[in-house]
Parts: structure tokens; C-alpha cells; sequence
């Protein structure tokens, strides 16, 4: 019991984000968006590269973490938008192709971390860790 306590105290000592999430799918807005909040983050969702900038346009945010293949804007097109604005965004890709965005393991172009679609809670975590370091 006083393990789970000091874990549960441990885990919740760690910093909170203001995070904006941009994925064309509502159910995986929504299930990245419960996650993310889950943990204690600020979470804000864009069903589209637009709706994004207008949010991102508007607010700061630690980390955007967007899809890559979206309808009239692609995930790589807004990054470079956001990029534009603020250079040293800290900015996660999920997609399903996640191959194209890597060499050697590291991402290649302008985002800090490419997590291969589906992923699970424990990844995605991971990779926030990894970015926010």
C-alpha cells in the first residue's frame, strides 16, 4: 500500500503542460485529449490545421502533438506554420508512417519525436518525457 502511495505522490509531482492536439479522427482527439488529462495536462484539441493555428495563434502551448495525414493540411505543413511562429516548438508527430519521419531512429525535418500510430498511454507518456526534457 505505502508503495502505490509514494508512486501515486511521485507521479503526480510532475509537471503539467498546456498541449495542443490535432488529429482529423474525433475518437482519437478525444482518447489522447482523456489521456493526456488524465495526468493533469491542459489539453486542447483541432480536428484540422486551421482550427489549430487559430488555437496556437491565440495561446501558448508547451507541446502540440499532431497527426500526420489530415485533409487539407498535413500534419509536416502545420508544423512548419507553427515552426514559422515559434522555432523552438516542441512538437510530436503521430502517424501510421512513421517510417518516412526517421533516420536511424531519430526524427528527421522539424518535429522532436514521430510516435507510429496505434500507440499505447505508456508511449505516449514516453514521449512527452522525451520532448519536455
Amino acid at each position: 500500500m505505502l508503495i502505490v502511495i509514494l508512486f501515486y505522490m511521485m507521479d503526480s509531482a510532475k509537471a503539467r503542460y498546456q498541449i495542443l492536439v490535432v488529429d482529423d479522427e474525433p475518437t482519437v482527439c478525444k482518447a489522447v485529449q482523456m489521456m493526456l488529462k488524465y495526468y493533469g495536462h491542459d489539453v486542447q484539441i483541432a480536428a484540422d490545421g486551421k482550427t489549430a493555428l487559430a488555437l496556437f495563434e491565440n495561446r501558448p502551448f508547451d507541446l502540440v502533438i499532431t497527426d500526420y495525414l489530415m485533409p487539407e493540411m498535413r500534419g509536416d505543413q502545420l508544423v512548419t506554420q507553427i515552426k514559422r511562429c515559434r522555432p523552438g516548438q516542441r512538437i510530436i508527430m503521430i502517424t501510421a508512417f512513421a517510417a518516412d519521419f526517421l533516420v536511424e531512429g531519430k526524427p528527421t525535418g522539424e518535429v522532436d519525436c514521430v510516435l507510429n500510430k496505434p500507440f499505447s498511454l505508456e508511449e505516449l507518456r514516453s514521449a512527452i518525457a522525451k520532448v519536455m526534457a
